[in-house]
């Protein structure tokens, strides 16, 4: 009796070891597992990280006829529309693709290859109706890039006209500017529609707006409302060193210019970046 009882006080010792050394190894297996998924997250393919490359969308005006739209199998691509719209999915596509519409976006995503199909995109409340030829091909190498569609502005060859047309919009600078302002830096819970305003197309290439080569400008968009414009142009500091903004180095003919920040940080700085908003009677391109 006296052996058997050494013997078990034996073997609860090497119990004890051994479940001392178990609870080192599950003690350091946790963080083992936290920098394997760290390291992971950073390397794998992510498919937002790809769409990401396209900052850019690619504008398209709307003149009434049917917009193609190019989807590849396995990708989402995003199309922009100046207003919050629904899509009328034809019961052919409804294995094949997957679309939601958020806030004037359609997101669309071909789960397989199919042939052209029209799909009509109806604007909330009431609007035009967009008419869209959506066609899915295999997966390709390199992503497309996003679909902005924007109402064409009509051209009215009277300047008096484009005058009359202003006052009698209700539209004044300051309410453009804030509009413009809202629709790029407001969150999209906030982004009203508003009616007698338009989107219209603008250039994406850097422009001569202001003088000198300290600030790069790029547009970004553009509306119309009445005979009003409002344009809304990135500035970007190249210069090591500290820029103020002054309206009165701007080229161009406009009514009314604000800037979201007059001072920018050198380059390379968080802060080296703001938006300004000019006000012409005008399109961007004939006012600059």
């Amino acid at each position: 009796m006296p052996d058997r009882f050494f013997l078990s006080l034996k073997q609860a010792g090497w119990l004890v070891v051994l479940c001392c050394l178990f609870a080192s190894v599950v003690h350091a297996q946790p963080d083992a597992f936290i920098q394997q998924d760290v390291h992971v997250a950073h390397n794998a393919p992510v498919q937002h990280d790809v769409h990401a490359q396209h900052d850019t969308p690619e504008p398209v005006v709307w003149r009434k006829a049917p917009i193609r739209i190019l989807l590849q199998e396995g990708e989402e691509r995003l199309v922009h529309f100046p207003d919050s719209v629904r899509m009328a999915l034809p019961q052919s596509l409804a294995s094949a693709l997957r679309a939601q519409s958020i806030h004037g976006t359609l997101y669309l995503r071909a789960e397989a290859p199919f042939a052209p199909t029209r799909v009509l995109v109806y604007t909330q409340p009431e609007g035009p109706i967009y008419v869209l030829d959506i066609e899915a091909v295999g997966a390709g190498a390199q992503a497309l890039p996003d679909i902005e569609i924007v109402t064409q502005a009509p051209e009215d060859p009277l300047s008096g006209a484009n005058d009359r047309a202003g006052r009698s919009s209700p539209w004044g600078y300051v309410a453009l500017t804030r509009f413009a302002a809202q629709q790029l830096h407001a969150p999209a819970r906030l982004v009203r529609r508003a009616p007698g305003i338009v989107r219209v197309p603008v250039t994406s290439d850097p422009v001569a707006l202001v003088q000198g080569p300290r600030v790069q400008a790029m547009p970004v968009a553009a509306w119309k409302a009445g005979g009003y414009y409002v344009s809304a142009v990135q500035l970007t500091n190249l210069e090591s060193r500290p820029v103020t903004l002054d309206p009165r180095e701007l080229c161009g003919r406009w009514l009314a210019a604000t800037f979201q920040h007059n001072q920018l940080q050198p380059k390379g700085d968080a802060l080296d970046t703001t938006t300004v908003y000019l006000v012409s009677d005008r399109p961007f391109d004939a006012a600059l």
